[in-house]
């Protein structure tokens, strides 16, 4: 997701709020919550990469930011992690987008074990809107919020990935009052009910939005069955290009 789309939207909504957080920041430039920070507003950062963590600090100098250098799961001690270029993920998670859309097979050179807490010892109850891109790892912040956010980004989909834990996220907002607002190429933006309106026209651009992702999603999942038959019969080295709307780093 554009860092600036859920900004916009939620200004042209008319929601201002007083604390925003996100889990799994990765590049501060690329931060779903950067337009809040540089607007002043409390921010809650986490963030278990030692190389992104070291980016961050050096950006985001003010004091309205909080950094945990931590990884976020459903226990506390210690986890796990991966690291396959733009994406860090829990290894022992049964699904990830690098793990379904590249192809990732994980190499000992590319784990790192970290401290992990879970969620709520962080959140304070006061977070309004929340943004959660963790690589598969999503349920384990969801399940233990204590603050129920106005909005919540959180990624569920991508390319050919769906998130693992998708059934208990989909459980979750609707049994604590939440509709889906919007949707773009790897997340979905869940509002509640009662802080923020979903309009008729957001629902009408809601099918649309479906309807362009399931077409996107048969499409790459056809060029990897191409690719995957071509190799098969020695058509093609891996590594070479079949599909060029591919994306391996999508999701």
């Amino acid at each position: 997701m554009s860092n600036s789309l859920l900004y916009k939207k939620t200004i042209k909504n008319g929601f201002s709020p007083s604390h925003v957080a996100e889990v799994g920041v990765w590049h501060p430039d690329t931060s779903n919550i950067l337009r809040y920070i540089e607007s002043g507003i409390k921010a809650t950062l986490v963030e278990p990469d030692p190389d992104s963590i070291n980016l961050i600090k050096k950006t985001f100098t003010l004091g309205n930011v909080t950094l945990h250098e931590v990884a976020v799961c459903d226990f506390d001690g210690e986890v796990e992690l991966c690291k396959r270029e733009s994406s860090t993920f829990v290894s022992f998670l049964p699904d990830s987008p690098a793990i379904t859309n590249d192809n990732c097979i994980v190499q000992e050179t590319e784990k790192f074990t970290v401290k992990a807490v879970r969620f709520n010892s962080i959140d304070d109850g006061s977070i309004d809107l929340l943004s959660v891109d963790t690589e598969g790892s999503e349920w384990f912040i969801i399940k233990n919020l204590i603050s129920r956010p106005a909005i919540v980004s959180i990624e569920t989909h991508g390319g050919i990935y769906t998130n693992p834990y998708i059934d208990q996220l989909t459980h979750w907002f609707k049994t604590n009052n939440y509709s889906l607002w919007y949707l773009d190429d790897c997340d979905s933006v869940y509002v509640n009910n009662g802080k923020v309106t979903v309009t008729l026209l957001d629902r009408m651009k809601l099918v649309c939005s479906k309807v362009r992702l399931k077409m996107k999603f048969t499409r790459k999942v056809v060029s990897k069955k191409i690719k995957r038959s071509v190799f098969a019969n020695g058509g093609c080295q891996p590594g070479a290009t079949i599909d060029s709307d591919s994306n391996p780093s999508e999701g």
